[in-house]
């Protein structure tokens, strides 16, 4: 690969890309109206509605059911119709949802089931939102510029973990958590005007005839067939599962220990969050260039690996001023999160046929995002059963290890990414 570098700086960089800017900048905005509302719903329950500690944690899992529910048909789906018209009307779907609480709210109407209704509806549109614009990114970008691209998005979404909570909690000082909504409405309006203003020269997909379509089992399960088949994939799917997996163990008891063990003060905690998001916005501005200089497949397995002493700053984290150990872990963990899914996700969009682009993506979103809830337990009863500390100690690592999968898989001979699709157009059955 080295040979082909002197001609790629005459390439277009995604500056260049009109459809890409207009995606990012609409996703930009969408994220930031996001983590508004992670902020807003749980306060909305708790403080409107004088929901109980369970019922608030209900709206979490109902949020992140969806992709067990409706992952892989959401792939099919996404694989069949127009992704960008599909992406529009998610967004207008879930602009009225969002709408509709304030409403509700001013009407005297609001209630927890409703609450419950609209976070799990606005879920299953996500899921479908997500699947579709994964498999459109790919048809937005050429091959040489899905790692900056993807660089670019995750930096959004850092952005937005970094400045949403505290811009949804000055909204909500302001005019309450129900008229909050009133901005996540705008935010996924914008995002549909973005995507609407998307214009390609060619047709978006080949159309199959009734002669040539398989059974619908057979579409449904294609992607994770081609999964298996592919030794690369399965080790990312693998190495992602388990970092998701401990990531959200110790994500479910990090405020908990912080708080119980470290005595530290919410303004404190809040400190520790945005040193973490600080540390993914670095990463993802140099991603680019780090990955070009490592290698834009080593840095997959290197981006897993060489955080991984950093994370034990959490578990080592002490009170008062010592609790910032546990941002520095935070932060290593953001930057590794930048540097692997950009890779990671550049390399799956890179060798997967367009046609299982959406089913493949639903794949990986349906066993990674599925380990979610699991984690999320497993750390409650660790922490249970062998204290706040020690559970974390087996979180960060477990998330290490996570490393494994990809460090003993054919991307440690690999520099650096294929520029062409050469595996076949199916996966077969």
């Amino acid at each position: 690969m080295t040979g082909d570098r002197p001609e790629q700086a005459d390439r277009p960089t995604v500056w260049h890309s009109r459809n890409f800017l207009l995606l990012w900048g609409g996703q930009t905005v969408a994220e930031l109206g996001s983590r508004i509302s992670s902020v807003a719903v749980p306060l909305l329950a708790a403080e409107t509605l004088d929901a109980s500690v369970f019922q608030i944690s209900l709206l979490t899992t109902l949020a992140w059911l969806p992709y067990l529910l409706i992952s892989l048909p959401a792939g099919l789906l996404a694989d069949r119709v127009d992704q960008r018209k599909l992406m529009i009307a998610c967004d207008l779907g879930r602009m009225a949802l969002m709408l509709s609480l304030p409403v509700a709210s001013i009407a005297g109407a609001l209630s927890l089931g409703y609450l419950y209704a609209v976070v799990g509806i606005s879920g299953v549109l996500t899921v479908l939102f997500n699947v579709a614009y994964r498999a459109k990114l790919p048809r937005l970008l050429e091959e040489h510029q899905l790692v900056d691209g993807n660089a670019k998005l995750t930096m959004s979404q850092d952005f937005g973990e970094l400045v949403g909570p505290s811009i949804g909690g000055v909204l909500i000082g302001f005019v309450g958590a129900a008229k909050t909504f009133f901005s996540n409405a705008l935010a996924y309006l914008l995002s549909a005007v973005t995507l609407w203003l998307i214009r390609e020269e060619s047709a978006d997909r080949e159309v199959k005839t009734a002669e040539e379509r398989v059974p619908l089992r057979t579409e449904l399960t294609e992607g994770l067939v081609f999964v298996r088949r592919q030794p690369i994939l399965r080790s990312l799917l693998l190495c992602s599962t388990t970092s998701n997996f401990f990531v959200m163990a110790s994500g479910s008891i990090e405020v908990t220990f912080m708080v119980r063990e470290l005595d530290a003060a919410s303004w404190l905690v809040g400190l520790v969050f945005s040193i973490s998001a600080i540390g993914g916005l670095l990463i993802g501005a140099l991603t680019k260039f780090i990955s070009e200089r490592v290698g834009t497949a080593r840095i997959i397995w290197v981006a897993m690996a060489a955080p991984g002493p950093l994370y034990l700053c959490m578990p080592l984290a002490q009170p008062g001023w010592g609790v910032l150990l546990y941002g520095i872990g935070l932060a290593a963990f953001s930057a590794n999160v930048v540097l692997y899914n950009v890779a990671a996700t550049s390399y799956q969009q890179r060798v997967t046929p367009a046609n299982l682009l959406g089913r493949v993506n639903a794949s990986f979103l349906w066993i990674c995002y599925g380990a979610i809830p699991l984690g999320s337990l497993t750390g409650g009863a660790l922490a249970s059963w062998l204290g706040l500390r020690a559970a974390l100690w087996i979180c960060v690592l477990g998330t290490w290890s996570a490393a494994l999968w990809v460090f003993f898989s054919p991307l440690r001979t690999m520099r650096d990414l294929p520029e062409v699709r050469d595996v076949p157009e199916t996966a077969g059955a």
